[in-house]
Parts: structure tokens; C-alpha cells; sequence
């Protein structure tokens, strides 16, 4: 059997400042080639981030004291994007992986991987958003109005040439917890999870994430089969 080109380890439920530390321990170790690729599977109490595209606040929509007062912390971090939210029943994916100069390449495998395992998980309809983002499942109407239904954020940051955030599923997240924000400021979006989707189409089945894990991790190994794992040299990365 051949090597898996990169690590995966799953870290169960971690705080997000606990998460974010080793990511950056992991990423400075997989910029210097101590450290072999890493995907990092998480779970995270309430916590809101946001993204370089977030730093007023603006699209939280309750005030800092209810959030304090709810034991949800606001952080900025170096990702892209904008708010949003991480919680219980989500799946957090940090792809600790070298990218150089194929950020948008690179993104859209993190897509394709997702999509993949949605698929695996029996929502056949997942699918990217042009122009936004994220992965989508079929838009739905609610009170005469269509709402896209957004089932994963994306946000990633680059450094040394190596990516570290990435990708959070909802799998059986609570949703109304997404009502404190305008989720990536897309105010014609509603977030949906595997769970409800299950529930709305009559499917009779729980989300389960330790199936999401599993079907993501297979997703991630099929994606990226093919990738160049290669750093760039310095000569390259200046070229």
C-alpha cells in the first residue's frame, strides 16, 4: 500500500484558540519541511471568527455583550473571508498543505473535496455557488422568496507558500446559532446542514460525524491524488 502523501488527525472537540495554535506550530513546521502535510479534523465550542474581510464586525448582529454573555468569543484571524461561525456538529477541515502560487486551484480541490464527500453522504445535489464561496445544495423557497442553501464556508490563508485554514460542513450543527451573523456577508444565503437536508427530504437517517469525517477523508485522498505536494524554491517562489 502505497504512503499517504499527507497526515490526518483528528482532534475531536478543541477549542478554537487551542485549534489555531497548532496550526500555526504545524504550518511553520510543514513550511520548513519538518513536518509532513496535515489535515486536521475539529470540532469547536461557539466561537465566531473573523476574516480579513471582517475586521468591523458589521455582519454580527447582536451585540458583543450577548455574545459574551452566551460564552461565544469573536476572533480575527488571517483567513479570507468574512464571519462566520463555528460550533458543535460542524466539521472543521484545516488542510495544512503547501500551495505556493495555486491559491485558486488549490481552492477548488478543497471544493471538489467536499463535494465529494456530500455525495458519499447521499446529498447528490451539492454543488459550487459561481461566484461565491462554498458548497450549495439546491436552493430552496421560503415565503415566496429563493434562498441559495449554503452547507460549507471556505477560508483560507497562505504563508511561506504553505495554506492553513480551510473548510467548515455543517453536519448536524445548530443553525440558529448562524442567525447572530449575516454568514459571509451574503444577506440572499441560508445556512443549511447534512442533518436538516436528511430531515427535509425525508430520509429518515442521522447525520453522523464520525461518517462525515470518514467520507471526508476519502474525499480529501481522492482529490488530491494526483497534487504536487512540492514546496517552491526560493529561486521559484522569487521567479
Amino acid at each position: 500500500m502505497t504512503a499517504s502523501p499527507f497526515a490526518v488527525r483528528d482532534l475531536g472537540v478543541t477549542p478554537y484558540r487551542d485549534a489555531w495554535d497548532l496550526q500555526k506550530t504545524l504550518h511553520a513546521q510543514v513550511a520548513a519541511g519538518d513536518a509532513p502535510p496535515t489535515l486536521l479534523l475539529v470540532e469547536h465550542p461557539p466561537v465566531l471568527t473573523l476574516g480579513r474581510k471582517a475586521r468591523e464586525g458589521t455582519n454580527i448582529i447582536v451585540t458583543r455583550d450577548y455574545l459574551k454573555a452566551q460564552g461565544i468569543e469573536v476572533l480575527e484571524v488571517e483567513r479570507g473571508g468574512d464571519v462566520t461561525y463555528h460550533g458543535p456538529g460542524q466539521l472543521v477541515a484545516y488542510a495544512i498543505f503547501p500551495v505556493g502560487r495555486r491559491v485558486a486551484d488549490f481552492l477548488r480541490l478543497l471544493e471538489q473535496a467536499t463535494i465529494t464527500a456530500l455525495h458519499d453522504l447521499g446529498l447528490e445535489d451539492a454543488r459550487p455557488n459561481p461566484g461565491y464561496a462554498g458548497v450549495y445544495v439546491t436552493e430552496r423557497d421560503v415565503n415566496g422568496l429563493t434562498y441559495d442553501q449554503k452547507i460549507a464556508s471556505f477560508g483560507v490563508a497562505v504563508q511561506r507558500h504553505v495554506a492553513l485554514h480551510g473548510l467548515a460542513l455543517n453536519v448536524n450543527a445548530n443553525l440558529q446559532h448562524f442567525d447572530l451573523i449575516v454568514p459571509c456577508g451574503l444577506t440572499q444565503t441560508h445556512m443549511t446542514s447534512v442533518q436538516r437536508e436528511y430531515d427535509l427530504r425525508g430520509l429518515n437517517r442521522a447525520a453522523s460525524m464520525q461518517t462525515a469525517k470518514d467520507a471526508l477523508t476519502r474525499a480529501f485522498h481522492t482529490t488530491f491524488a494526483q497534487y504536487d505536494w512540492t514546496l517552491p524554491t526560493p529561486a521559484a517562489a522569487g521567479s
